[in-house]
């Protein structure tokens, strides 16, 4: 093993903490990349790695050194795209919101992987905020308002946000004229995948934001269990317009209270800052904003990841 595959392999190892794990994604067996984070130190002449029974971590030299590493993966790996004319190739991780990835991703995902068919996509659904690091994430697609990161935001969307209601429920509680009537209806609740909180539903009045939390009969954490709950006329639901278009074209669903409509919630593609990204990882990105722009017509991307508010 040359010593760029012998980076690649520490690098691996140091961001799994685990040597197993670092085997599986490289498709190496195991053996072989033990034997070359040992080669590696004893080029240097320095220890690399505190290996433990329960965990592998750097030392002192090998945090340094693993960032050395990164730089010159990225660096060859640009230049031998840049001057081979060769486009990125090899496996890229990435975490998204399930609801998400089927209405804006998948249906693109063809003519990004016609323009790379070198990369291999491994897309894993969830609502959490993942150890990228750790669990070997390249980067992560999420809803809502984020709690504060050490990782580089960038939002791609901005989604708008409905309430609705089944006809059934309209028929046996009323279509309400304002908020100020809402004391008589009930809510599917929905809870914080972040707090367990059960989130209250929000109006925007004359530009204030006004909080509402009903009596729910029903509660959940799931925004598909959310959305079936409100088909049967279980409660008011609040939710991202795209993901009941359909119900509301049918009228399964129907629109409520539409003069004082929910805060749009954000969208945020997220990776770590302090890790250089690889060509594929690059490419994604550019991709997937590019493919957000064209559902929404462009707008500034860059975010803070601050708040608290977690939507579904």
């Amino acid at each position: 093993m040359d010593r760029f595959d012998a980076m690649r392999v520490f690098a691996r190892v140091v961001e799994r903490r685990s040597f197993t794990l670092a085997a599986e994604d490289l498709g190496l067996p195991r053996s072989t990349v033990t034997d070359a984070v040992k080669q590696l130190e004893a080029r240097l002449g320095v220890r690399l790695l505190e290996r433990t029974t329960r965990q592998v971590r750097p030392t002192l030299d090998g945090e340094a050194y693993h960032r050395r590493c990164l730089s010159l993966i990225s660096d060859i790996e640009e230049a031998e795209a840049a001057f081979g004319g060769a486009k990125p190739r090899g496996l890229l991780r990435v975490d998204v919101h399930g609801t998400l990835a089927r209405h804006f991703v998948l249906p693109r995902l063809p003519d990004f992987l016609a323009e790379y068919p070198g990369i291999e996509l491994y897309m894993s659904e969830g609502d959490r905020l993942v150890d990228l690091i750790r669990e070997g994430i390249d980067c992560v697609l999420r809803v809502g308002d984020l709690r504060d990161s050490d990782m580089i935001a960038r939002r791609v969307a901005m989604l708008e946000e409905i309430t609705c209601a089944a006809p059934a429920y309209i028929d046996r509680f009323g279509q309400p004229a304002s908020i100020d009537v809402l004391d008589d209806h009930i809510m599917v609740g929905f809870h914080s995948s972040g707090t367990g909180a059960l989130l209250p539903l929000e109006f925007v009045l004359d530009g204030t934001v006004r909080e509402v939390t009903l009596r729910a009969t029903v509660s959940v954490n799931g925004a598909e269990s959310l959305v079936a709950a409100a088909r049967l006329g279980l409660g008011l639901i609040q939710v991202p317009r795209y993901h009941v278009e359909d119900d509301l074209k049918r009228g399964t669903l129907v629109a409520v209270l539409p003069d004082c409509p929910p805060t749009p919630t954000p969208v945020s593609l997220l990776y770590p800052r302090n890790r250089q990204l690889s060509p594929r990882v690059r490419v994604f990105i550019d991709w997937l904003l590019r493919a957000f722009d064209a559902t929404r017509g462009g707008g500034d991307h860059d975010r803070d990841p601050t708040g608290a508010r977690t939507r579904h």
